[in-house]
């Protein structure tokens, strides 16, 4: 059952997403869907070298995706951070690293822009 819910959920949202988040709750109203997204703690891989520990969370942002099946879709993204134990930074993963070198459409590179205007 898992396994097709993360197909259909690729169907749903960029692939991209659902490889580094998890849907952890929705809401549904008559005419909006609320998709609550919580990156996952794998360690990004310029960073695999160096030893890393979670250290929560951002704050979550808010980024409106396409519609789907006459709703307003609301993607509540809630970004990961990890303290570098070698240099004492909080690290996070780079959305352009992530995206180099693949076929993304420009609706989806323009989401990736509307992610890391939210860097701390």
């Amino acid at each position: 059952m898992q396994d097709s819910f993360v197909e259909l959920l690729k169907l749903l949202l960029p692939e991209i997403i659902v490889d580094y988040f998890e849907l952890t709750s929705y809401k549904k109203g008559e005419e909006l869907l609320h998709l609550y997204l919580k990156e996952i703690n794998s360690i990004p891989k310029e960073y695999r070298q160096n030893k890393l520990s979670s250290k929560g969370f951002f704050d979550e942002i808010t980024v409106q995706d396409f519609p789907i099946r006459g709703h307003q879709v609301y993607l509540h993204i809630t970004r990961r951070r990890w303290l570098n134990e070698d240099t004492g930074q909080v690290v996070f993963r780079d959305w352009n690293l992530v995206a180099d070198g693949t076929r993304v459409t420009q609706e989806f590179a323009s989401f990736l822009k509307e992610i890391n205007r939210f860097q701390a």
